[in-house]
């Protein structure tokens, strides 16, 4: 089997409510919602990864807090990931779209109407059952 990429993912809080990300139709996976994230550089603590990912992707300086969920995950056809979904307690900057169809803020408890990525949806399903509190 071959060795997983290495993916970070934002789990950033604000009065509430959790951002989330909707891929652009021309990427793969398609009009799937995801948090924001990337994957690791070589050289790159998986924080680092996040800081970096969400700089490109939101234009944020991001305070990198704890991890909040840990998974590995196959697509059919795409080497097998391993994420790391990390909480963003705090940013710096102002939120801008560099590279999604579009973002939203939600309520935990509308996470599951959304068509997340396969690999993020047990992590869904964990909030919304309340095993997993977001700060």
């Amino acid at each position: 089997m071959a060795e997983p990429i290495h993916v970070s993912a934002g789990i950033i809080v604000q009065n509430g409510r959790v951002l989330v990300c909707q891929r652009r139709p021309d990427q793969a996976h398609g009009g799937k919602w995801e948090f924001p994230g990337g994957k690791r550089e070589a050289g790159e603590s998986i924080e680092q990864c996040l800081r970096r990912e969400l700089h490109e992707e939101l234009g944020i300086e991001a305070e990198i807090g704890a991890e909040v969920w840990r998974t590995q995950h196959s697509y059919a056809d795409r080497e097998p990931i391993a994420l790391v979904f990390l909480a963003v307690p705090a940013y710096r900057g102002r939120l801008e779209n560099r590279v999604f169809a579009t973002l939203r803020w939600v309520e935990v408890s509308e996470l599951r109407e959304l068509d997340f990525l396969e690999a993020d949806r047990e992590l869904i399903a964990r909030l919304a059952t309340g095993q997993i509190q977001l700060r």
